[in-house]
């Protein structure tokens, strides 16, 4: 068996994607660190180029000087104390990418077509050597339609809008119905938009974490992780 076959029946990728707040990034981030994967957290590099747009004043329909930017920033996301750290031009804005601001704005800022070809090409080379868990919107249908689990991670509206509701500091909590609105109106906008729509990939396995626990779906996607290494070998 060859170097290239044994990786391959060793690791693999594990594609999940899902609505905003179905809990992609938490469960990702368990796998991986159950399978002794490398996380990959999309979201987080789109959110940095989305903040690095707000600090430019630059808006999502402004094609040109979103071409511009993306070609001139750099996105490094590195293992930390509190899970992954994100880095913007050497900047550590973990904490900054996760502002209601960054939140109201991302999804149109990451339909443009120049944004997703510089990070789409950036997490097929994180994805290379294998052995990688990604979550995002368009995982397993766009960036990496070869995984060999490809997981869709749903959750009512209700309670993904309570569960972004609890992440709140106490200050900064709104209404709950308005968060509804709010992530009714991301789905909306993720599945309606014409450059790598939110949809579940054919082969891609439904897991509904609306009555489960964080710690049920882990081990719900790592059973099937192994199932998937066993049939590989």
């Amino acid at each position: 068996m060859s170097k290239d076959e044994r990786v391959r029946t060793e690791r693999m990728n594990v594609a999940i994607d899902g609505p905003a707040g179905a809990g992609k990034s938490t469960v990702a981030r368990r796998v991986a660190g159950e399978l002794g994967y490398v996380y990959v957290d999309t979201g987080a590099m789109y959110r940095a180029v989305t903040l690095a747009a707000l600090r430019q004043g630059i808006e999502p329909d402004e094609a040109d000087k979103l071409k511009a930017l993306v070609a001139s920033i750099r996105i490094e996301l590195k293992p930390g104390e509190q899970g992954q750290t994100v880095y913007l031009n050497g900047e550590d804005v973990t904490e900054a990418i996760r502002s209601r601001e960054v939140t109201l704005i991302v999804s149109p800022l990451a339909a443009n077509e120049s944004v997703r070809a510089k990070l789409v090409e950036l997490q097929r080379t994180m994805a290379s050597e294998r052995g990688i868990v990604m979550d995002g919107r368009d995982i397993g249908t766009q960036v990496l339609p070869d995984a060999e689990l490809k997981i869709f991670l749903t959750a009512s509206v209700q309670i993904r809008a309570q569960r972004r509701y609890q992440e709140l500091p106490e200050g900064q909590r709104i209404p709950l119905t308005q968060l509804e609105a709010e992530i009714a109106e991301r789905d909306r906008s993720d599945e309606q938009r014409e450059i790598s729509p939110l949809i579940c990939a054919k082969d891609a396995i439904v897991v509904d974490s609306s009555e489960l626990t964080i710690d049920e779906v882990v081990a719900v996607i790592i059973d099937l992780s192994r199932s998937k290494l066993a049939e590989a070998k």
